[in-house]
């Protein structure tokens, strides 16, 4: 019981230390979308998502839509929603899939506009 309470002690001192996803402390390094004007993306649908502990995790999930021409994302860590702009309506299956890409899983899709 002992050995075991030693290893859940050790592992939840690196989770402290280095986020929850294992990043070493590291920061994941931010994706800038390569429009970065809001007022150029028409369509947006907020996406529930689980999994998001850090803000790593994050990151991670702006990265995914950053990196795609016509999306941006925006997360809120604290409701575990992104919001996903779009400049074209895409379909639902594509965002989940850029999440479920991205380590995540998608628990709701709302369309905002």
């Amino acid at each position: 019981l002992i050995v075991i309470v030693i290893f859940s002690v050790k592992s939840y001192m690196k989770k402290l230390v280095s986020g929850c996803c294992g990043a070493g402390g590291d920061s994941v390094k931010r994706i800038k979308p390569a429009d970065g004007d809001i007022n150029n993306y028409p369509c947006l649908k907020r996406v529930r998502i689980g999994g998001m502990t850090c803000k790593n995790c994050a990151i991670r999930v702006e990265n995914a839509f950053n990196s795609r021409e016509g999306f941006m994302a925006k997360v809120d860590l604290s409701k575990k929603t992104a919001d996903v702009y779009m400049k074209n309506p895409a379909d639902s299956s594509i965002i989940e899939d850029i999440v479920d890409r991205a380590g995540y899983d998608v628990l709701s899709i709302e369309t905002i506009k």
